[in-house]
């Protein structure tokens, strides 16, 4: 690697959501830049005004600081090389439209979609590859200047030299050859006056000083188009890594048929960003050693383009969520444990009270059980409002109805003589419920089920020996004395 600073780029396009594959673009970019002590800049490619979407820039940077994928240049900022929104830098490309013009680089072109389509499909129907027949390549400016002022929908394309080739040396990929006989003159300024991407990229990593271009191989094809341009225009190009495709189980695009969400959509579902940001960041790289669980620090230190793969990555939601719960096991207590009391607050008005001392045994009580933040509310729920159980779940196998209400009457009795004695503990009621459950000669699953469901109200819950305890025996009695009195 030169000595020239390290400057990267992400430049989304704000036509939806963000999505898995651009944020892990954004993070390699931003573990490039991080790796060797350089800048990471944001930029909005937003020059398709028909696509755009109101909401999306504004998504695209809520979802970079939820990561804490944290720019150094870009919208909200700023920097010495904006603006860093395409749309306000028309007169930028204009510029050089034109000179490019003027060296005979590029020219305009009048004709209509509809012509397009008329030359695409009759060069289909002999058998050729359809494309740009290059009709306006030698006509003269003159006659498409004169199209244009008569309101015709003028372009202009690239003069692509019609024979030879062209390479580059991809960083992980090494040395790629492109035909240029085989790319057709395309378009680099559209009839609204926006630039393409193939113009604008080009422009702007120019002006903006970027060194080294991490982007999906999708745009290996277009590769050779903006080398042109960087030769037309006498500049040198950044380095190019071109970063593996993210498919699906079945080999196909990733899409949400494959449980693929929103970055926005995966913070709803309570993943954590540093969960996140560990499964994406193997997607496409290995730190080697066979390392799995990484935070953000490890990721930005350990990051080589030689740990890049240059094989397609599938995604695994399972793998995603395995990796979510170990993150969450690995949190500081005390920030699950606020985090949790936010849930809390979010959800409900708390019918039961619950001590800052018991949430910190909720929290290590669920810590091992969970795999992502919005599993908390429904485990521990019954902690703070209480739904009798259906009388479908007040049963025990081999008791009939009147047993099963002995079988309570005498936990109710069993619960206020434990009640009676100070600092009972977990262990108490696991001795005391194992004991019954032996003098009455059930199984043990059978029993502490039915005593899980009175008591929770749902067939799940964390540990019950535990629950209980923060529970307290008086409200677990209440219950108990509820479920009874729902038994005919």
């Amino acid at each position: 690697m030169n000595n020239e600073e390290v400057r990267v780029r992400f430049a989304p396009s704000p036509t939806g959501d963000p999505h898995l594959g651009a944020m892990r673009t954004a993070l390699f970019n931003w573990a490039f830049a991080k790796k060797n002590n350089g800048k990471f800049i944001l930029r909005i490619e937003d020059t398709d005004r028909n696509r755009l979407a109101p909401e999306s820039t504004e998504n695209i940077i809520e979802g970079l600081k939820w990561l804490n994928l944290n720019y150094d240049e870009g919208p909200g900022i700023g920097g010495d090389f904006g603006p860093y929104f395409q749309s306000e830098r028309k007169d930028r490309y204009a510029k050089i439209v034109g000179k490019l013009l003027d060296n005979g680089n590029a020219y305009m072109c009048d004709l209509s979609s509809e012509d397009l389509e008329k030359i695409r499909n009759d060069q289909k129907s002999k058998g050729l590859a359809p494309g740009y027949n290059g009709f306006s390549r030698n006509r003269p400016r003159e006659e498409l200047e004169k199209s244009k002022n008569e309101g015709k929908q003028v372009v202009v394309r690239l003069k692509v030299p019609l024979s030879g080739n062209i390479e580059f040396n991809d960083m992980k990929r090494g040395k790629l050859v492109f035909d240029l006989s085989k790319i057709d003159d395309f378009v680099i300024l559209k009839a609204d006056g926006m630039p393409t991407y193939h113009l604008a990229s080009v422009v702007d990593d120019t002006e903006m000083k970027i060194s080294h271009v991490l982007r999906g191989e999708e745009w290996i094809s277009s590769t050779p188009k903006h080398l042109l341009i960087y030769n037309f225009i006498n500049q040198k190009p950044p380095e190019f890594i071109h970063l593996p495709l993210i498919f699906g189980k079945d080999k196909s695009k990733l899409s949400k048929r494959h449980g693929a969400s929103s970055i926005i959509e995966y913070k709803n579902q309570g993943l954590l960003p540093e969960a996140l940001l560990n499964y994406l960041a193997l997607l496409g790289w290995s730190p080697g050693n066979d390392i799995e669980i990484l935070n953000p620090n490890e990721i930005s230190n350990l990051f080589e383009i030689r740990g890049l793969s240059t094989s397609p990555s599938i995604f695994d939601p399972d793998k995603l969520s395995w990796i979510n719960g170990v993150h969450i096991r690995k949190m500081d207590e005390k920030k699950l444990c606020n985090i949790i009391k936010e849930k809390v607050i979010l959800n409900t008005t708390a019918t039961h009270n619950i001590s800052e001392s018991d949430f910190i045994k909720i929290t290590s009580l669920i810590k091992e059980r969970i795999k992502s933040l919005d599993e908390i509310y429904p485990l521990i729920k019954f902690f703070f409002e209480y739904e009798k159980p259906g009388i479908e779940l007040i049963k025990c196998s081999d008791l009939n109805n009147e047993e099963v209400k002995k079988l309570l009457k005498n936990l109710i009795g069993d619960f206020k003589e434990l009640n009676s004695k100070n600092n009972y503990t977990s262990s108490d009621i696991e001795d005391l419920l194992r004991s019954n459950c032996k003098e009455l000669n059930l199984k043990v699953r059978d029993y502490l089920s039915l005593i899980r469901n009175c008591i929770t109200g749902s067939e799940i819950s964390p540990p019950l020996f535990e629950a209980i305890e923060i529970l307290g025996i008086n409200e677990a009695t209440n219950r108990l004395n509820g479920c009874l009195n729902k038994i005919s």
